[in-house]
Parts: C-alpha cells; sequence; structure tokens
C-alpha cells in the first residue's frame, strides 16, 4: 500500500479520481451527510439531566470519513441551510429558525461544529483515523474547540458561570462518549475494509 493511500480518507477509495464527476459526488455525498446531521441533532438520548443529540457523534465520523476539505464543506453547507430558514438544528423550529436562531445561545456551538469538523478532518488526512488512541487526541481536540466556541459564546449572553454550569458541565461525560465511540468505529471501518481487500495501493 502506497503512502498517499495510507493517508487518505476514508471516503477517498470510493471517489472518481478527477474532474466533474469528483466533484458532484462530493457534492451529493455532503448534501446527503446534511441529512444525517439533521436526523442526529433530533434524535435524542437521555443522559442524566439534560437530553443529549447524537450531533457530534456525527460530525467527528463525517470529518474522518471525508476528511478536512470535505468535512469543512459539509459543515458549512449545513450552517447555510440553517441560514436559509429550513429545520435543520436541534431546536429548529420550536426556538426559531434561520440566523435569528443562530444568534441565539447555540451560536457558539454551530460555529464550533466547523472547528471539530477541521480537526477531525486534518486528522483523518494524515491517517490517523486508523490508530485510535492517535485519532481520540485528535477529536479530544476538536471536542475542545467546540466547547470552547460554545462556551464563549454563551458567556457572552449570560455569563461565565452560567455558560460553564448549563453548556459545558452536562456534556462532557456524553461527549466523552461519543469521542471513544468515534475514534473506535472509524479503525474497525478501515480494518473490515481491509479484510475485505480495500484500498489495493
Amino acid at each position: 500500500m502506497s503512502l498517499a493511500i495510507a493517508a487518505r480518507p476514508l471516503v477517498s477509495i470510493t471517489l472518481p479520481e478527477r474532474g466533474y464527476r469528483r466533484l458532484a459526488a462530493q457534492f451529493f455525498l455532503a448534501l446527503g451527510a446534511t441529512l444525517l446531521l439533521t436526523l442526529s441533532a433530533k434524535t435524542k438520548v437521555v443522559l442524566g439531566p439534560v437530553d443529549m443529540s447524537l450531533q457530534t457523534l456525527a460530525i467527528l465520523l463525517i470529518a474522518a470519513t471525508f476528511g478536512m476539505r470535505l468535512g469543512i464543506a459539509t459543515l458549512l453547507l449545513y450552517l447555510a441551510e440553517g441560514a436559509m430558514g429550513l429545520p435543520v438544528f436541534q431546536g429548529t423550529p420550536e426556538k426559531g429558525i434561520g440566523l435569528a436562531y443562530m444568534a441565539g445561545p447555540t451560536g457558539g456551538y454551530l460555529a464550533g461544529f466547523v472547528a471539530m469538523a477541521a480537526i477531525a478532518g486534518w486528522a483523518a488526512d494524515r491517517g490517523w483515523d486508523r490508530n485510535p488512541l492517535k485519532l481520540a487526541g485528535a477529536m479530544l481536540v476538536a471536542e475542545a474547540a467546540l466547547m470552547t466556541l460554545g462556551f464563549a459564546w454563551l458567556a457572552v449572553l449570560i455569563g461565565a458561570d452560567k455558560a460553564w454550569q448549563f453548556g459545558v458541565v452536562p456534556f462532557i461525560v456524553p461527549d466523552l462518549i461519543k469521542v471513544a465511540l468515534a475514534a473506535c468505529l472509524m479503525p474497525a471501518a478501515w480494518a473490515l475494509l481491509r479484510g475485505l481487500g480495500f484500498p489495493r495501493g
């Protein structure tokens, strides 16, 4: 297996090499992933005092599968859908839609989604998605970036103490579980593909 193949994200083995077919495939992958992000945002799991969505898990897996460029593009497309008023976020349409919702308490976390995708995708571009420890380390950094941006914006709106109490603490353990799960699933997917004879270098 060549070094180039070893460092490519998982999605690269299914994409055409170049041209309009590659761009079209990337667009439809990104569009499909935004549907997955919407479903994950609306899926609630009760863990402790808050209802948790599966969205951060979906972001980590999408970014690790797509790589940095397509991962960032997917999250930007998702945010654009929300900005246009589509009810793609966890609290829409119940708590508002469009830019008004995005400027509310979750605004920092929405920006953090892009940072999270960039970091997890960057790691995948370097082949870290084959190693659960390396991938877990990168995903922890991605999680920290998400929490930092979410906390910072929420602190502006409601104060640092409340932002920490309600916007960070309840999510620490559940998000660590999601990081661990994502960091195990990606190497497992690569191992399965190798067992089936893919990718071939």
